[in-house]
């Protein structure tokens, strides 16, 4: 199994995010909070370094595309890809991603990075799983959002998320 990290940096004005391994759903909420809490002290500039990255899913493309409709939506910034190789091209472009940030298959050395990881004390399981639940399903209404035509092709993700969160968050 290939070990999966993502490492993240600031150089100058712009925050690096580089992925080695897989870029899956079990990593896209510390991404998630990590661009929120960067957008909020003021950063615009995202630069997403796939060199080591063997794989995306779509919650990791998602959440990559929830953080570039966010900027988009501030009227400033934006979110850049470097070092893409063919497949993720493929993958991100075929999501309509290519249209809400750069892809680049090349890019500039990334600054010194530190392991992204989750502050804090560690959550319970269930609280766990409904946080992941709730970033699969922000991430899947962000393609859907960043490219309407997506709709179609996760209809039934969103409805099974959406359900899921229903059952563990009854309504009182």
């Amino acid at each position: 199994m290939v070990e999966s990290s993502i490492q993240v940096g600031v150089k100058g004005p712009a925050v690096w995010v580089r992925v080695a391994g897989r870029g899956s759903f079990l990593n896209s909420g510390g991404l998630k909070e990590f661009g929120r809490a960067m957008v909020e002290k003021g950063y615009r500039e995202f630069v997403i370094d796939l060199q080591d990255c063997v794989m995306m899913d779509s919650t990791f493309m998602g959440t990559l595309a929830g953080m570039a409709l966010r900027l988009k939506e501030l009227g400033q910034g934006r979110l850049h890809v470097v070092h893409c190789n063919p497949r993720s091209h493929d993958l991100l472009s075929g999501l309509g991603l290519d249209q809400i940030f750069d892809i680049h298959t090349n890019g500039t050395t990334a600054p010194q990075c530190s392991l992204l990881g989750k502050d804090g004390p560690a959550t319970a399981a269930e609280t766990q799983k409904r946080e992941q639940a709730g970033t699969m399903l922000a991430a899947h209404e962000a393609l859907c959002e960043a490219a309407p035509e997506n709709l179609t092709r996760f209809k039934d993700v969103l409805e099974y998320l959406k359900q899921d969160l229903h059952q563990e968050n009854p309504v009182a």
